[in-house]
Protein backbone atom coordinates (compact mmCIF):
# COMPACT_ATOMS: atom_id res chain seq x y z
CA UNK A 1 0.00 0.00 0.00
CA UNK A 2 1.09 3.52 -0.71
CA UNK A 3 0.03 6.75 0.93
CA UNK A 4 -3.21 8.22 -0.43
CA UNK A 5 -2.71 11.61 -2.07
CA UNK A 6 -5.57 13.32 -0.21
CA UNK A 7 -5.17 16.65 -1.99
CA UNK A 8 -5.35 15.12 -5.47
CA UNK A 9 -8.17 12.78 -4.38
CA UNK A 10 -10.33 15.52 -2.83
CA UNK A 11 -9.82 17.76 -5.87
CA UNK A 12 -10.95 14.98 -8.18
CA UNK A 13 -13.87 14.04 -5.89
CA UNK A 14 -15.02 17.67 -6.05
CA UNK A 15 -14.87 17.56 -9.85
CA UNK A 16 -16.90 14.35 -9.86
CA UNK A 17 -19.44 15.79 -7.43
CA UNK A 18 -19.83 18.90 -9.61
CA UNK A 19 -20.26 16.68 -12.67
CA UNK A 20 -22.88 14.47 -10.98
CA UNK A 21 -24.80 17.57 -9.85
CA UNK A 22 -24.72 18.84 -13.43
CA UNK A 23 -26.22 15.47 -14.35
CA UNK A 24 -29.15 16.17 -12.02
CA UNK A 25 -29.86 19.41 -13.87
CA UNK A 26 -29.23 17.88 -17.30
CA UNK A 27 -31.48 14.86 -16.81
CA UNK A 28 -34.22 16.89 -15.15
CA UNK A 29 -34.15 19.24 -18.15
CA UNK A 30 -34.30 16.32 -20.57
CA UNK A 31 -37.23 14.76 -18.73
CA UNK A 32 -39.15 17.99 -19.27
CA UNK A 33 -38.25 18.32 -22.94
CA UNK A 34 -39.22 14.85 -24.21
CA UNK A 35 -42.20 14.73 -26.54
CA UNK A 36 -43.74 12.12 -28.77
CA UNK A 37 -45.47 8.77 -28.50
CA UNK A 38 -42.80 7.20 -26.28
CA UNK A 39 -42.64 10.14 -23.89
CA UNK A 40 -43.75 8.44 -20.66
CA UNK A 41 -41.09 5.70 -20.38
CA UNK A 42 -38.36 8.06 -21.56
CA UNK A 43 -39.38 10.74 -19.05
CA UNK A 44 -39.23 8.08 -16.33
CA UNK A 45 -35.78 7.00 -17.56
CA UNK A 46 -34.43 10.56 -17.35
CA UNK A 47 -36.04 11.15 -13.95
CA UNK A 48 -34.31 7.99 -12.69
CA UNK A 49 -31.02 9.22 -14.14
CA UNK A 50 -31.44 12.56 -12.32
CA UNK A 51 -32.18 10.77 -9.03
CA UNK A 52 -29.19 8.48 -9.50
CA UNK A 53 -26.90 11.43 -10.28
CA UNK A 54 -27.98 13.08 -7.03
CA UNK A 55 -27.27 9.87 -5.11
CA UNK A 56 -23.83 9.63 -6.71
CA UNK A 57 -23.07 13.26 -5.81
CA UNK A 58 -24.08 12.56 -2.21
CA UNK A 59 -21.94 9.42 -2.04
CA UNK A 60 -18.94 11.25 -3.47
CA UNK A 61 -19.55 14.15 -1.06
CA UNK A 62 -19.51 11.77 1.91
CA UNK A 63 -16.14 10.39 0.87
CA UNK A 64 -14.86 13.91 0.18
CA UNK A 65 -15.83 15.19 3.63
CA UNK A 66 -14.49 11.99 5.19
CA UNK A 67 -11.10 13.02 3.77
CA UNK A 68 -11.62 16.46 5.37
CA UNK A 69 -12.33 18.04 2.00
CA UNK A 70 -14.85 20.80 1.43
CA UNK A 71 -17.62 20.06 -1.10
CA UNK A 72 -17.98 22.58 -3.87
CA UNK A 73 -21.19 24.54 -4.30
CA UNK A 74 -20.67 24.60 -8.06
CA UNK A 75 -21.86 22.38 -10.82
CA UNK A 76 -19.81 21.44 -13.86
CA UNK A 77 -20.35 23.43 -17.04
CA UNK A 78 -23.04 21.96 -19.26
CA UNK A 79 -23.06 21.97 -23.02
CA UNK A 80 -26.35 21.83 -24.84
CA UNK A 81 -27.14 21.69 -28.53
CA UNK A 82 -30.57 23.24 -27.91
CA UNK A 83 -31.96 20.46 -30.05
CA UNK A 84 -34.61 18.63 -28.12
CA UNK A 85 -35.41 15.75 -30.41
CA UNK A 86 -34.87 12.38 -28.82
CA UNK A 87 -31.78 11.54 -30.86
CA UNK A 88 -30.03 14.76 -29.78
CA UNK A 89 -30.98 14.28 -26.13
CA UNK A 90 -29.78 10.68 -26.09
CA UNK A 91 -26.54 11.63 -27.85
CA UNK A 92 -25.89 14.40 -25.30
CA UNK A 93 -26.66 11.90 -22.54
CA UNK A 94 -24.18 9.40 -23.95
CA UNK A 95 -21.48 12.08 -24.14
CA UNK A 96 -22.23 13.01 -20.52
CA UNK A 97 -21.99 9.38 -19.38
CA UNK A 98 -18.72 8.83 -21.25
CA UNK A 99 -17.18 11.78 -19.39
CA UNK A 100 -18.52 10.46 -16.06
CA UNK A 101 -16.96 7.08 -16.82
CA UNK A 102 -13.62 8.74 -17.51
CA UNK A 103 -13.78 10.73 -14.25
CA UNK A 104 -14.34 7.57 -12.22
CA UNK A 105 -11.51 5.81 -14.08
CA UNK A 106 -9.28 8.74 -13.21
CA UNK A 107 -10.35 8.43 -9.57
CA UNK A 108 -9.43 4.75 -9.62
CA UNK A 109 -5.95 5.59 -10.93
CA UNK A 110 -5.43 8.24 -8.23
CA UNK A 111 -6.51 6.05 -5.29
CA UNK A 112 -5.25 2.65 -6.48
CA UNK A 113 -3.18 1.01 -3.73
CA UNK A 114 -3.84 4.02 -1.50
CA UNK A 115 -7.38 3.33 -0.28
CA UNK A 116 -9.16 0.02 -0.70
CA UNK A 117 -12.51 1.61 0.17
CA UNK A 118 -12.30 4.42 -2.39
CA UNK A 119 -10.78 2.05 -4.94
CA UNK A 120 -13.75 -0.32 -4.59
CA UNK A 121 -16.16 2.62 -4.69
CA UNK A 122 -14.55 3.82 -7.93
CA UNK A 123 -14.75 0.33 -9.44
CA UNK A 124 -18.45 0.10 -8.58
CA UNK A 125 -19.12 3.49 -10.11
CA UNK A 126 -17.18 2.54 -13.25
CA UNK A 127 -19.42 -0.52 -13.56
CA UNK A 128 -22.56 1.60 -13.21
CA UNK A 129 -21.34 4.16 -15.73
CA UNK A 130 -20.46 1.39 -18.20
CA UNK A 131 -24.01 0.06 -17.89
CA UNK A 132 -25.39 3.57 -18.58
CA UNK A 133 -23.20 3.82 -21.68
CA UNK A 134 -24.45 0.44 -22.92
CA UNK A 135 -28.09 1.35 -22.31
CA UNK A 136 -27.79 4.68 -24.10
CA UNK A 137 -26.06 3.05 -27.05
CA UNK A 138 -28.92 0.54 -27.26
CA UNK A 139 -31.45 3.38 -27.13
CA UNK A 140 -29.61 5.14 -29.96
CA UNK A 141 -29.42 2.04 -32.19
CA UNK A 142 -32.68 2.78 -34.01
CA UNK A 143 -31.31 6.19 -35.06
CA UNK A 144 -28.15 4.92 -36.75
Amino acid sequence: MRELDCEKTTKLLNSIMEYELAGVVRYTHYSLMVTGPHRIPIVQFFQQQATESLLHAQQVGEILTGLEGHPSLSIAPMEETNEHNLHAILTESLNHEKKALNLYKELLEVVENGSIYIEEFARGMIGQEEIHNIELKKMLRDYV
